[in-house]
């Protein structure tokens, strides 16, 4: 029948989650210490304990040398003729032992003991706990709420408390103690003061165990999740996909009436969840990954690297985007490439610069507008607009930035451009055309204008009556500069006449000896 003490050291084994051995081992170990203190003695001694009896007894082991020559430690060694006279059948190598009494053995001693006997339990509990939860990590398990810390969250597990870091929590759950809760086991680390049991409930494998457990399609292996990506307490994408064609995946994780999801999204506090059918082509998934956002078209712009460009509507880019880019960020991380998402607008823009820069792009000076005038030309040349093509692609809110440039400013300068480029608004008064000779004839034009075209009568020749009308113009034109001539030498005339009047009345009223004579 085993002693007191064994069934004791039985029972603690039991609580620690240890093997008696363990704890039969720590107790031999912290007799042998105690005894080895107590004789003051560098001797090696060791302890064994009697699990009939509970008697423990310390003995002193020597280790047998062939000759004197080869003793190294007088304490710990002997001879082989000397440890034949105490045991004829001892061979090289062999051990003899030598009891040491441990009755003597008083309270301090005793105390050493119990401290060593602790400590070992101590160790062979992280030990437990470690080898224990070491190769689940990754499962979902049961935990209580042990106690609330300033930052972490300590849960019973079993075996062990675990504790949950504030990075692993979700910003819109808060627990009370003695709640049970399903979480994630990350990891253990192997501290200074024990091993660590890490959880989790931001882990995307709490979602996917959740739709394990709630999808029956899930768990049987009929509809497959292909990815998850989280952002725990805001929102999850998942990606689905049937092996049977008459299920739909989508719809078996819906459920009902939206059930089975509705029952996911209150176990996790209401977190946001959209569920996305998985494709094989990257294109077709991508427009799937960013909804609820209407993608134009997506482009693969480089297979090695896994990035591609996704092409939306003007207004469709800021959900595309999301909420502090929370959208496109969810749908990279379940594409696992790299997403250059850009409005119609913009991608416009990189064409016809592209296309500019392919064609060494005109760069026309900027004084070429005739209509701009010194002061503004200078304020645009210090802000760095230097051609006709930059200012043309200039908004007006973007002129109205320069420095100097008013909403009058940017009115002239938006007319200025328009008529260098040769619009002209309805309204608006064109140059007038250049008369180079009204002395030709309408054959002459005739002649001209059948020269340039080669012969060929176009729909758009000029009629003789256009003609007439051009010389009927031409000669009106002849008479007003002939009326102007006239009217000029008329005033002319005048003022000669004014001059001599004046003269005239000066010569009157000053004398000869230049006074005068009134």
């Amino acid at each position: 029948m085993a002693s007191i003490l064994y069934q004791s050291i039985e029972t603690l084994s039991r609580d620690k989650g240890i093997e008696p051995e363990v704890v039969v081992a720590a107790v031999e170990d912290a007799i042998a210490l105690a005894t080895r203190k107590y004789y003051k003695t560098q001797e090696n001694v060791r302890a064994e304990m009697d699990r009939e009896t509970g008697e423990i007894r310390a003995y002193v082991y020597k280790t047998v040398v062939e000759s004197q020559e080869q003793v190294e430690d007088e304490i710990n060694q002997l001879t082989l003729d000397t440890a034949r006279e105490l045991a004829p059948e001892v061979e090289v190598g062999g051990e003899l032992r030598f009891y040491k009494d441990t009755t003597p053995l008083g309270r301090i001693a005793a105390q050493m003991a119990k401290q060593v006997i602790f400590q070992k339990v101590r160790e062979a509990e992280r030990d437990t706990v470690y080898n224990e939860y070491n190769h689940r990590a990754g499962e979902v398990i049961n935990a209580t709420v042990k106690r609330l810390e300033p930052m972490d969250i300590i849960f019973d597990v079993g075996k062990a408390e675990a504790r949950m870091p504030k990075r692993e929590q979700s910003r819109l759950e808060q627990f009370a103690v003695g709640e049970r809760v399903r979480v994630v086991m990350l990891r253990v680390d192997r501290a200074a003061k024990g091993p660590q049991v890490i959880v989790s409930r931001a882990a995307p494998a709490l979602v996917q165990s959740l739709f394990q457990s709630e999808v029956p399609e899930i768990y049987d292996g009929t509809v497959t999740i292909r990815a998850i990506a989280r952002e725990a307490g805001e929102r999850t994408k998942i990606a689905v996909m049937s092996r049977d064609k008459d299920v739909d995946p989508v719809g078996a994780c819906v459920g009902m009436k939206g059930m089975r999801v509705q029952s996911i999204i209150r176990e996790l506090r209401g977190e946001k969840i959209d569920i996305i059918e998985f494709s094989e082509e990257i294109t077709t998934f991508a427009e799937k990954a960013l909804q609820p956002a209407k993608v134009s078209r997506v482009s693969i712009t480089d297979l090695a690297e896994k990035q591609i460009e996704v092409i939306v509507d003007d207004t469709q880019l800021s959900l595309a985007i999301g909420k502090k880019g929370q959208n496109v960020r969810l749908a990279a991380k379940l594409l696992q490439w790299k997403i250059d998402i850009k409005s119609e607008e913009e991608k416009r823009q990189e064409v016809e610069q592209q296309m500019q820069a392919m064609s060494g792009g005109p760069s026309t000076p900027i004084e070429a507008v005739t209509e701009l005038g010194e002061h503004v030309l200078e304020k645009l040349i210090a802000a760095g607009i230097t051609t006709v093509e930059s200012l043309a692609d200039m908004t007006a809110e973007e002129l109205g930035e320069v420095p100097g440039i008013g909403e009058k400013s940017v009115e002239k300068i938006s007319v200025a451009v328009r008529h260098y480029f040769g619009q002209y608004e309805e309204g608006e008064a064109r140059p007038a055309v250049e008369v180079s000779s009204v002395e030709q004839t309408p054959e002459e034009i005739l002649a001209a204008e059948a020269g340039s075209e080669e012969g060929a009568v176009e729909s758009n020749d000029i009629s003789t009556e256009d003609i007439q009308a051009e010389e009927d113009a031409a000669s009106d034109a002849n008479s007003d500069a002939d009326a102007r001539e006239e009217l000029i030498e008329a005033d002319n005339d005048s003022i000669d006449e004014l001059v001599d009047q004046a003269q005239e009345v000066s010569d009157e009223g000053i004398d000869s000896d230049g006074h005068d004579r009134g």
